[in-house]
């Protein structure tokens, strides 16, 4: 049975150890493999002939990030077939973002990679490169095929109904104005940005339950509890976002006197942010603590802060700061979770001492009802979801577009996002009065948490940048439709995953 040739990744780096010292020749292919075509099946018939064996390791559903909906077929179906190949040895799972660990444990003397990946530069992942770094460590080589080649994602999405009639006819429509390169170009243009981000620092916890019903003796719910896991949120999110596009970040952000978690949130900060922190005179770090059930649903929540926090001292000292540096960064994003950290000092500050703002004003719990946009005297670009567009213009009714240019006007914005979960993103270009929309770019959603954050990063430094407005607001999309697909924050969105993202939706 084809099944048989399916070994564990150390069985077949074991495999390989003997063969070699039996003087077999091991190549090795590794891929996704998503949708078996003809294109797959003659570049593994190619490979098979530099050697005597051939092993092929697939990419685990965990790592595959080729857009929404992907991978079609799951990592075992893959596995079996590849295995009912002819020309195929052995399979192996790989649970690794690249082949480069995997290369270093079997150690094959060639790695065979299709024609389209000879161009190193043309990688956006950079892992072609780590590969065969670590395939020549070993003595082996690479060697690239020739044959007939197809793209698996512009099969899957033009033929499989991975998008809807609606994201299909956006993606067609965007990639007669947009080539893939030009805006894989576009993205890594921000590299030299100098960002500051200034925000509330808000720690989320995650106790992961079992529902067990009602108790026996009340008509509240009872759930067991199974595990915890912590991360680093609000603006330390952002920053870290950002931190994955752009040369430098700098955090601005408020801390507690009490259970402040600085340690933690220092070990959470991606390499090139530099944080500046200030601390409240009579609170902690603010705390959201969930009870999520096995299928990511939130329970419950509890706050751990102060509704009316004091920075005392460190108010003037923070705006002194901002006063001093603002304008020496090219762009300030501006996270603002109405907290208690920013204040109407700071914000006058921002808007007045900003080359480019970017500000998100977030309800939520602890807020809702008395933290609008309008606190911000002057915003370059605004990020919203509907409900703080029209609380904001108290207007519940109005079409969208009319309270996007009621809101925009006041706050003197050239651009408005309106973020609007399964309905996309709709985004007003007020300079030159125009509206387009873009749509939800993800069809699996594992937890919303941090999607906004990862839209006014992505979008707003784009902006900031000079790109124009459809562009950002796609881009600021495909980063909020890879971040749904992340539990809360565990981790930023890298750059490399978002060129491929942005990649496969334009096949």
């Amino acid at each position: 049975m084809s099944t048989q040739k399916i070994l564990a990744l150390g069985e077949l780096a074991e495999l390989s150890r003997r063969l070699r010292a039996e003087g077999k020749r091991i190549v090795l292919c590794h891929g996704t493999f998503d949708l078996m075509h003809t294109g797959h099946i003659r570049y593994l018939q190619c490979a098979k002939r530099e050697g005597d064996i051939l092993l092929v390791t697939v990419t685990g559903d965990v790592y595959v990030n080729k857009g929404p909906g992907r991978p079609v077929f799951n990592e075992h179906l893959r596995a079996e077939n590849l295995a009912a190949l002819a020309c195929v040895d052995f399979v192996a799972i790989n649970h690794a973002v690249s082949a480069v660990e995997a290369l270093h444990d079997i150690r094959p003397n060639v790695y065979a990679k299709g024609s389209d990946y000879r161009m190193h530069g043309e990688d956006v992942t950079g892992n072609i490169a780590l590969e065969q770094e670590a395939v020549e460590s070993h003595g082996g080589r690479i060697f690239y095929t020739d044959e007939i080649t197809f793209s698996s994602s512009s099969l899957l999405n033009e033929h499989f109904g991975v998008f809807t009639p609606e994201t299909k006819d956006f993606l067609k429509a965007f990639r007669i104005r947009w080539a893939e390169k030009e805006i894989q170009q576009m993205v890594m243009s921000l590299s030299d940005l100098n960002v500051l981000v200034v925000g509330d620092a808000i720690i989320d916890q995650y106790h992961y339950v079992t529902p067990l019903g009602q108790t026996g003796k009340g008509s509240f719910p009872a759930v067991r509890y199974d595990s915890e896991e912590q991360f680093a949120g609000g603006a330390i999110a952002v920053a870290n976002h950002i931190a994955g596009f752009v040369k430098n970040v700098t955090l601005v952000t408020g801390l507690g006197s009490t259970d402040s978690h600085e340690q933690f949130i220092r070990e959470k900060l991606q390499k090139n942010i530099t944080p500046v922190f200030f601390s409240f005179a009579d609170a902690p770090t603010v705390t959201k603590r969930r009870f999520v059930d096995t299928d990511m649903s939130k329970l419950f929540e509890v706050y751990f802060f102060n509704g009316s926090p004091s920075l005392g001292e460190a108010e003037d000292k923070a705006c002194q700061w901002l006063d001093a540096n603002a304008g020496g960064f090219d762009v300030v994003v501006v996270p603002d979770f109405g907290n208690g950290f920013i204040t109407q000092n700071m914000t006058t500050i921002l808007s007045g001492k900003s080359r480019f703002l970017a500000v998100n004003t977030q309800i939520n719990s602890g807020n809702r009802g008395y933290h609008v946009i309008h606190r911000y005297p002057r915003v370059d670009f605004i990020s919203l979801n509907e409900p703080e567009l029209r609380m904001a213009a108290h207007n519940r009714h109005d079409p969208i577009e009319a309270v996007s240019e009621q809101v925009g006007a006041r706050a003197q914005a050239g651009q408005l996002a309106v973020t609007r979960g399964v309905l996309g993103v709709m985004m007003f270009d007020r300079e030159h009065k125009s509206f387009f929309n873009v749509p939800a770019l993800s069809t699996k959603v594992v937890d919303r948490i941090g999607a906004g954050d990862a839209f006014l990063s992505l979008a707003g430094i784009c902006l900031g940048r000079g790109l124009p407005p459809e562009v950002a607001a796609f881009v600021g999309s495909a980063a909020a439709a890879i971040d749904v697909q992340i539990v809360c924050n565990r981790e930023p969105i890298a750059a490399s995953a978002l060129l491929k993202y942005i990649s496969t939706l334009l096949k």
